[in-house]
């Protein structure tokens, strides 16, 4: 949600209190999703990768800490003996980050020249009640670490979402315009991503 820059202060202290209803729908709407129970990061649980369930593998080794998708169905996690659950999620995060920072720049360069706008810059986090987020003025766009767990189409889509933003800063129906003009499946889309379950550690 942005702001217009000429409102005061207590203009927009009125603007935000007037979009609490709506920013407690999106906040309810995402952590309701499904999600995978707590991980473990052990041996035989799901975890997944562009979209697809593979099961982890975890091989304590002193060789160098990485990870390697194996037969398409696993994903080995080469780790030092003994490590943590923390350490073990950090070399699985980074993973996915390096996946994202290598993915994401093809997608930008491609919709720079669709839409018309410039992206000045991206960066990867961790974020708990939304996809993405763009900074107009900056002409910075985020991109949500979990989404390395999803389908390529369903990242794509954030980042058209996202620049779409450089062309009208609210989801209004202008914003839905630009939308349906660069990216007409957007709707089927974003039901995916929002309503896309995740099975259970097996």
């Amino acid at each position: 949600m942005a702001v217009p820059k000429k409102l005061d202060d207590e203009s927009v202290r009125l603007f935000a209190i007037s979009k609490l209803p709506w920013i407690k729908k999106q906040k309810k709407k995402f952590l309701s999703q499904e999600r995978q129970s707590k991980r473990e990061f052990v041996s035989g649980e799901s975890h997944y990768f562009r979209g697809t369930r593979y099961l982890l593998n975890v091989i304590e080794s002193k060789e160098k800490q990485r990870i390697e998708i194996r037969n398409k169905k696993y994903i080995d996690l080469y780790i030092r003996p003994n490590s943590t659950i923390e350490k073990r999620e950090k070399i699985i995060n980074e993973w996915y980050r390096y996946y994202l920072k290598q993915t994401i720049p093809a997608y930008i360069d491609k919709w720079e020249k669709l839409i018309g706008v410039s992206v000045n810059e991206f960066r990867v986090k961790c974020m708990k009640t939304k996809w993405g987020s763009c900074n107009i003025e900056s002409k910075r766009i985020w991109i949500n670490l979990e989404l390395a767990k999803k389908t390529p189409r369903c990242l794509e889509y954030i980042i058209v979402h996202e620049m779409v933003h450089l062309l009208e800063r609210h989801h209004n129906e202008r914003f839905h315009a630009y939308m349906d003009k660069f990216m007409p499946n957007w709707r089927s889309i974003k039901a995916e991503l929002n309503n896309m379950v995740y099975e259970e550690k097996g």
